[in-house]
C-alpha cells in the first residue's frame, strides 16, 4: 500500500490514473432558451422595480419628514431607478446569452449565469422524472419551464416555448426512462 506522499511524489500519477481520451474537453451546448424569455424576465423585472419604486417613495418621504434635506429624499429615488435599469433592461438580455442546454442520450447540459457562469451535467440515468411548469407571465408569452428532478435536486430549463418545453420534457423521460404517470 502507497503511503500518502508516496501519491504525491510520482509525477505521473494523474496521467496514469486519467486518460488522455477522458480529458477532452465538451463543447458549449448550443440550444438557446425562446428570444420572447427576455420580454418576459423584463415584465417581470419591472413588477419588482414598482415594488421598489414604492418603498423608495415611502423612504424619500419619512427622509423628507425628518430631515427636510431634498438631496437626502433624491437617494433612494435614486437607487430605484438605477435598479429599474439594471433589471428591466440590462439582466434579461445578458442571461438570455448566457442561457444554454444540449439533450444528449446520455446527459442533460446546461450552462448559464451572469456573474458566475454555472455548468451542470445531469445524467439520464439519474433523472427521476420531468416536469413543465408556467407562470402567468410565462403563459402569457406562450412558454414553459422544463424541470428535470434527482435524488440531489432539481435543474430547470427556463423559458422555452410550450411546444418545444413538452417535446423537450417527453424526449428526456423517454432518454431517461422514467415511466410516464397517465
Amino acid at each position: 500500500m502507497e503511503t500518502k506522499s508516496a501519491l504525491y511524489d510520482r509525477p505521473d500519477s494523474f496521467e496514469t490514473a486519467v486518460p488522455d481520451a477522458e480529458l477532452t474537453v465538451r463543447p458549449e451546448p448550443a440550444e438557446h432558451i425562446d428570444r420572447r424569455a427576455v420580454r418576459a424576465w423584463r415584465v417581470a423585472g419591472a413588477a419588482g422595480a414598482t415594488i421598489t419604486l414604492v418603498i423608495a417613495t415611502a423612504v424619500g418621504f419619512l427622509i423628507e419628514r425628518l430631515s427636510g434635506a431634498w438631496w437626502l429624499v433624491a437617494i433612494p429615488f435614486i437607487i430605484a431607478i438605477a435598479n429599474a435599469v439594471i433589471v428591466v433592461w440590462i439582466i434579461p438580455t445578458v442571461r438570455w446569452r448566457q442561457w444554454r442546454y444540449a439533450v444528449t442520450e446520455r446527459d442533460v447540459d446546461l450552462k448559464r449565469g451572469i456573474v458566475v457562469i454555472t455548468r451542470t451535467l445531469v445524467p439520464m440515468t439519474r433523472v427521476q422524472h420531468v416536469d413543465t411548469t408556467q407562470g402567468p407571465i410565462m403563459r402569457h408569452y406562450g412558454l414553459a419551464t422544463v424541470i428535470i428532478a434527482t435524488a440531489a435536486g432539481a435543474q430547470e430549463i427556463p423559458a422555452l416555448s410550450l411546444e418545444v418545453a413538452e417535446a423537450l420534457r417527453d424526449r428526456i423521460a423517454a432518454l431517461a426512462g422514467v415511466a410516464e404517470d397517465v
